[in-house]
């Protein structure tokens, strides 16, 4: 199928990725605005340090986004940050390739 078909991808995120600490607190690049599918739902997700954590919103977004565990993201009006970006790709088979960003 190849990637997300792009009337599938209403909204619209600004990602500033997750650089590392820095002496004066996180560091994040240039934002970025991508076109995505923002799923505002509450669920309980296992973050990638193995503890159980809440995410408000999951962001689907075509494979070339970047958002690394960490990244600040904005959308549908709030800041929120990522706990954890899942490549999802068929290898071939009948699916939408995407990246799934799950956010707090």
């Amino acid at each position: 199928m190849g990637a997300v078909p792009g009337y599938l991808l209403r909204h619209t995120a600004v990602i500033e990725p997750y650089l590392g600490a820095g002496a004066h607190g996180d560091l994040f690049g240039p934002p970025v605005t991508v076109k995505c599918f923002a799923d505002d739902k509450r669920r309980r997700v296992r973050a990638t340090s193995g503890e159980e954590v809440i995410s408000s919103t999951t962001l689907y977004c075509r494979l070339a986004a970047v958002a690394p565990t960490g990244s600040r993201v904005q959308v549908n009006g709030r800041t929120t940050f990522v706990i954890e970006a899942l490549r999802r790709h068929g290898g071939g088979l009948a699916t939408p390739d995407h990246l799934e960003v799950v956010c707090q």
